[in-house]
């Protein structure tokens, strides 16, 4: 294998996935950006994210043989949606079984708080945060939140679908093989995010909308990408490099109105997703107050500041003007050790205050 500038490149950002592991120096510049396209960003999806991206942009130059990377991209695209959807199966079988409502964030409280719902899932990072605490617990920073509490709630499905994320990350190591440089880092980019969402997120989470969407503007307009950006760097390289992978709806004879949709496409399917979550986001909100359901209780909780009113054993109010995100955090303060697990019901009307 000949080194290059993209495996260069991936060391730099494997190193800084370390860096990042290491010290919390370098948090005010990275999180900042890494705010933007992984929902919220924190120490531990930002070691993930350089990491993967290093780890992408490296093993995108070590397979010497031609293969069709179209196919693989477009089965990487399939897999990762099955991926996404059978997460969110997960979520509603998990509820079922726990006896909980579909609009509710889950909060267990063994150890360090975890949460997750339909809108934001991490019960296959409760999986994956349970394996790295066996092996590497003490060297875990206390800032990284590994799911881990979950782990004992998350159905027996579930480990069968996290098997599907190394056989995604193969297929995705194989899509990015021979291509322009520059739609390599964007495959590389997007399959990081993708990753990330499926682990942390589901398909709901800005990471995994970015991740594969991004990926289905590469399969459906990564010649066009190329050709932009290779014209604005007077890149002449990746001009020629790009004339190998023409779109597969170039020259196929397409009418006029049929081409501008294939095109299109991808616009079109993003604008019906981010739709679909924020139709479930606010049909599912309980907008007169917040539903709290607290298991197994103790009779010494001071609730402190926050305006909650006991309804009967285990179930409460709280004024609906408290952001969510606030009463969530809120809550496992006085709650620590205190309950088993506690449920909030939805309100993403909370957000717009």
């Amino acid at each position: 294998m000949k080194v290059n500038k993209t495996i260069l490149l991936g060391f730099m950002f494997i190193v800084l996935a370390v860096v990042i592991f290491i010290t919390d120096i370098l948090n005010p510049i990275i999180r900042p950006v890494t705010y933007l396209f992984l929902m919220g960003s924190s120490k531990g999806k930002d070691i993930m994210f350089f990491g993967l991206l290093g780890l992408f942009l490296i093993l995108s130059q070590v397979i010497d043989v031609k293969i069709d990377i179209t196919k693989y991209l477009k089965m990487s695209i399939i897999l990762g949606s099955v991926l996404l959807v059978l997460g969110i199966l997960l979520e509603v079988v998990f509820r079922l079984q726990m006896g909980i409502k579909l609009n509710t964030v889950f909060c267990a409280m063994s150890n360090t708080m975890s949460s997750t719902s339909i809108l934001h899932t991490h019960l296959l990072k409760s999986i994956l945060g349970k394996v790295l605490t066996e092996m590497i617990g003490p060297f875990i920073n206390s800032s990284i939140n590994t799911g881990a509490g979950l782990y004992s709630y998350v159905p027996t499905a579930g480990f069968f679908v996290i098997l599907l994320i190394p056989i995604l990350f193969a297929m995705l190591v194989l899509a990015s093989q021979r291509r322009p440089w520059f739609t390599t880092f964007l495959i590389s980019f997007f399959s990081s995010c993708l990753i990330i969402g499926a682990i942390d997120g589901g398909m709901w989470g800005t990471p995994a909308l970015i991740g594969i969407l991004g990926l289905f503007l590469v399969y459906r307009n990564g010649y066009y990408l190329n050709y932009i950006a290779g014209k604005i760097l007077k890149d002449e390289k990746l001009l020629k490099d790009n004339e190998s992978l023409p779109p597969t709806y170039r020259n196929a004879g397409l009418s006029q109105t049929r081409y501008i949709f294939n095109r299109f496409l991808p616009y079109i399917i993003i604008i019906l997703i981010i739709g679909l979550r924020f139709t479930i986001a606010l049909a599912g909100a309980e907008t007169d107050y917040y539903t709290v359901e607290i298991a197994n209780i103790t009779d010494d909780v001071d609730f402190g500041d926050i305006p909650i009113e006991k309804i009967s054993n285990g179930t409460y109010h709280v004024d609906s003007s408290y952001n969510e995100m606030d009463l969530i955090n809120d809550l496992k303060i006085p709650l620590n050790g205190k309950c088993e697990y506690y449920t909030i019901s939805w309100n993403a009307y909370s957000y717009l205050n």
